[in-house]
């Protein structure tokens, strides 16, 4: 992921996060999946196996799409924590941005 992209995907997760439509942390996001809020989730690449081995198979199951995002420590730094493993976004019009800047680079 080039600079420039990583950069927009972190100010517009900063923007769902500060706009409660996003939510953080591996927890979080398994809750939001498992409630059908989930539209899109960025994990993080640097994530722990055990993280992963969490979360991967439930948003398969839910058919919610994952992007390889950030590292952990960027990730996290957009959501206001000294890191995270994933963010869940939960806005259509939001999730929709970041594919785009995900297809685009």
């Amino acid at each position: 992921m080039d600079p420039a992209a990583e950069r927009s995907v972190l100010g517009l997760v900063g923007l769902g996060v500060r706009a409660r439509n996003a939510v953080v942390g591996v927890e979080q996001v398994r809750i939001a999946a498992r409630k059908g809020r989930l539209v899109l989730a960025v994990v993080a690449p640097d994530a722990s196996p055990n993280s992963l081995k969490k979360l991967l198979p439930l948003l398969k199951a839910t058919g919610t799409r994952v992007v390889q995002g950030p590292g952990a420590t960027a990730l996290g730094g957009a959501a206001g924590r000294e890191s995270t493993a994933a963010i869940g976004i939960t806005d259509a019009a939001l999730a929709k941005g970041i594919r785009k800047v995900f297809d685009a680079s």
